[in-house]
């Protein structure tokens, strides 16, 4: 097995990095000596984050959806951090409610933020990667990248679009030096589960679950991370089945209900606030 890499000195970048997941990630790669770049749609939020970690991070305002923004981002991240060791594509948002309701202008953004966003990192970051044959590049996915999530279908098939991803990306650059990690957390305590109905029979994991994951996936070059780890037995288990059996063991274990429990009076900050409308 090869050793673990040592990541003391190496630069990182990580987007929807002010909170949730993405400071999870940004404060653990900190913590193992990695200098850190910051960007996030609320750019206060990145820098606040960034003061708490030291001399040796920084952070800015982000918009995944603006290739330009995601340019200037990591050409900052490379002037002052160095050359781009790793790039972690953090950056996502879920409405929850019946997907014949959701408004188009709100399947779009999540598209445009969470799949085509990842997209944009992944394209500037191979850019920066590939000449000097080296990096990593971490696309954060979900486990809703493998498995159906009713009631959220379009933030599901974003998330299947970055498994899509990061699977075809890591075939086509295998022989790059370039190394590659997809991250599949189960529900996570943060803000985007705001009202969400948490069923007891899902795994629910912390922000710092997942960073720490990232961090690990890194040092070892890992490539399919689920967090936690036992949920990948679970779904390749479940992909095994018939299909009326799988679905009947989704149904028991309440992913059909989620939505119909979601308070949406208490996720109506979340909404707001992440799509401009409640």
């Amino acid at each position: 097995m090869p050793a673990p890499i040592e990541l003391a000195g190496q630069s990182v970048a990580v987007t929807g990095g002010g909170n949730g997941i993405g400071r999870a990630v940004a404060e653990s790669f900190a913590r193992a000596g990695v200098k850190v770049a910051i960007g996030d749609v609320e750019g206060e939020a990145a820098e606040a984050v960034a003061a708490s970690l030291g001399p040796d991070a920084f952070g800015v305002q982000l918009d995944v959806t603006d290739r330009g923004s995601f340019a200037r981002f990591l050409d900052s991240a490379e002037e002052l951090n160095g050359p781009l060791d790793v790039m972690v594509n953090n950056a996502g948002i879920d409405w929850i409610g019946p997907f014949h309701e959701e408004p188009d202008e709100v399947s779009r953004r999540e598209i445009d933020v969470n799949l085509f966003g990842t997209i944009t990192g992944s394209r500037l970051a191979l850019q920066r990667m590939l000449p000097r044959r080296q990096g990593h590049l971490v696309n954060v996915a979900s486990g809703v990248g493998r498995v159906p999530l009713p009631g959220s279908a379009v933030y599901s098939a974003t998330k299947h679009g970055v498994v899509g991803l990061t699977e075809s990306l890591r075939l086509e650059y295998r022989e790059s030096g370039v190394r590659f990690s997809v991250i599949q957390p189960a529900q996570v305590k943060t803000a985007m589960l705001d009202g969400q109905a948490q069923p007891k029979t899902l795994a629910h994991v912390t922000a710092q679950d997942v960073g720490d994951a990232v961090v690990d996936a890194v040092r070892n070059n890992r490539f399919e991370v689920w967090v936690p780890r036992n949920q990948a037995v679970t779904a390749k288990i479940g992909n095994m089945l018939p299909r009326r059996a799988r679905e009947a063991v989704l149904r028991a274990m309440g992913v059909d209900r989620i939505a119909e429990k979601t308070d949406q009076a208490a996720r109506r900050g979340y909404h707001e606030r992440m799509f401009g409308r409640s």
